[in-house]
Parts: C-alpha cells; structure tokens; sequence
C-alpha cells in the first residue's frame, strides 16, 4: 500500500480548487518602447523592401558567373586551341633558310614577313601589327604562341561573336543529350553513371540534394499541379496547402463512391519535398490562387501571404460540414 493510500487528504482539500498561478511572473517582461523604435522599424522595413531584388540580382549574377567559368569558358578556350592548331604559323629561328639572315627582326619566307618576337620564333607580321593596334607594346606577350593566342582572341573571340555561338551550341548539346538519355541505351548508361555518384560516401549526399532541386526546376513536369486547395491534415481542423496532381486510384473511387485526388502537401521552406495524400474532392477547399503564390507562400513559411481573392471561403463552415 502507498504512503498516499495510509495518509489520505482531508476531503475539504481533495475538493478545494488548485490555486491560481500567474504565468506572467515566469514570462520575461516586455522592453518599453525607446525613442529610436520607430527609426528601427524603418530601417528593417527599408531592408525587407530591397532585400528581395538585391539578392535576386546576386542570384543571377552567381548563376550567370558560374556558368561562364564553368561552361563558356572552357568551350571559349577549347575554340581558341582549334583556330591556334589549325592556323598558327610560328616559325622557330632553325627553321628558317638558310639565306635568311640569322637574328634579324623582320624576314622573308615564300613571301610573307615574319617578325622575330623576344622568345626568339618568328610569326606573321599582320599578327604583330594587329596586336600593336589592340594592345601597348608591354602588353605583347614576349612568346610566340601566347602573341598567336592572344591575337585569336582578340580578332576570332570577339564577345559579341562568340557569346551567341556558344549558347547555340550549349542549347545543341542539351538537346543531343536530352535525346540520348530519352532513348533506351542511353537511359541505362545514365542509369550506371548515377549509380557510380550514389556509391560514393559524401558525393551521394551532395548529389541526392541537388538532384531534387534540379529535378523540381528544371524536369519537364510529370507531375502537373491543377489548382491548390487547402486540405485538413494531419487532423481535423489544421488546414496544409495542397496542389492537387491528378484523380487518384480507381479503386478508391470505386470502394468509397467518391471522387479522390491526388494532392501533393510541400513542406517549407523546401517545397521540393512534402507528401502526398488521397483525398475526397468534397474534402478539399479550392483557395482560388495560382501555384506561383502557394510556392511563395510556402517557401516563405506563410510571410507571403497571397491577397484575398473575390470568393473567399470559410473553412470554418467547410470543416462543419465535413464532420457532419
């Protein structure tokens, strides 16, 4: 037997209410407002209004920076190397005949003038004289093949020139692989290439993550979403915003004699994963709002919420009648 059991409370206390405790004492108090409050308010208002386009603007520009270094600049310079190989015409001082005066600065051969640079090879003097006109003359590289790059760049590699040419050819080459990945050899090489990056400890991590987000931006969509609604998940009475995918199992249908879609709940501030949920038509409230604004509203963790449309509804009338 207990120690409650052998030493039971008088009945006036087993009956008498628990005493009242004031929360707030626990709570920390609120600061008075100071006189620089409403300065402050300001400048973070001021913040939120610019922070949006700013980092925007960051955004593309990184984007834009990565893809330079890391695509048009190789292709740029795996050009240059080809007009280099197939038109440089560099000629090393032994090279030349022997009729041509040893360590003279400009000479003859077949016809056309070479001009001996300080390493010594000589290349073609409209070279040279290109570059005299584009550069100073400390900033002639003082090696043949670099003058001979450099001119190829600065005549061929034009910005205006190139820039067009390299997307056309980047749009080419996604569309070559798009084509190739479609087709059944290439989806199994495809298939042992993200099986080599699954098998690597950290890469997996890094690869599975960025997969998903590739995925959701730039897979053409096998999941369309028709509308968003709002659905009463996990439980009745707490609303989660759904984007509805299609009609779901026939056999639902066919068991419950209702209409069941097929709604996917994103989750923030990630709305590349969430759940998906089959769920009674009659269950689910059309919000009357397009996908862009649920996104936003989701990824800003309800921040942005979207302006009411024309028919607002009452969810509290809807989940009434859904329990009756």
């Amino acid at each position: 037997m207990s120690h409650e059991d052998n030493h039971p409370l008088p009945e006036s206390q087993a009956h008498s209410p628990m005493p009242q405790v004031d929360v707030e004492q626990f709570l920390p108090k609120r600061r008075k407002p100071g006189p620089l409050d409403p300065f402050w308010k300001a400048v973070w208002r001021g913040a939120a209004t610019v922070l949006p386009p700013l980092l925007t603007v960051v955004i593309i520009i990184w984007v834009a920076a990565t893809v330079d270094a890391y695509i048009f600049a190789p292709l740029k310079k795996g050009i240059q190397n080809a007009i280099f190989m197939a038109t440089a015409d560099i000629r090393p001082a032994q090279s030349l005949p022997a009729s041509v005066k040893s360590g003279a600065q400009e000479v003859v051969v077949g016809g056309k003038t070479f001009v001996r640079m300080r390493g010594g090879k000589y290349i073609p003097k409209e070279v040279v004289e290109y570059l005299r006109e584009q550069l100073s003359e400390e900033e002639i590289p003082s090696q043949a093949a670099e003058a001979y790059q450099l001119y190829i760049e600065l005549r061929y590699l034009k910005p205006h020139l190139v820039l067009p040419f390299l997307i056309a050819l980047l749009i080419l080459v996604l569309y070559l692989l798009g084509k190739f990945v479609t087709a059944r050899m290439g989806r199994l090489v495809w298939s042992q290439f993200e099986a080599l990056f699954v098998s690597l400890p950290f890469v997996r991590s890094v690869y599975g993550a960025v997969k998903q987000v590739s995925d959701f931006l730039l897979a053409q969509r096998s999941m369309e979403f028709s509308r968003v609604v709002a659905v009463e998940w996990p439980r009745r009475g707490m609303w989660s915003i759904g984007l509805v995918t299609s009609e779901s199992f026939d056999q639902l249908r066919k068991k419950t004699g209702r209409v069941i879609l097929s709604v996917f709940i994103p989750t923030s501030p990630a709305p590349m994963t969430g759940f998906t949920v089959n769920v009674p038509e009659e269950d689910t409230v059309d919000l009357g709002i397009s996908i862009d604004q649920a996104i936003q509203f989701i990824v800003s963790c309800g921040v942005v919420v979207p302006p009411p449309s024309s028919q607002p509804v009452d969810l509290v009338t809807t989940s009434t009648s859904h329990d009756e």
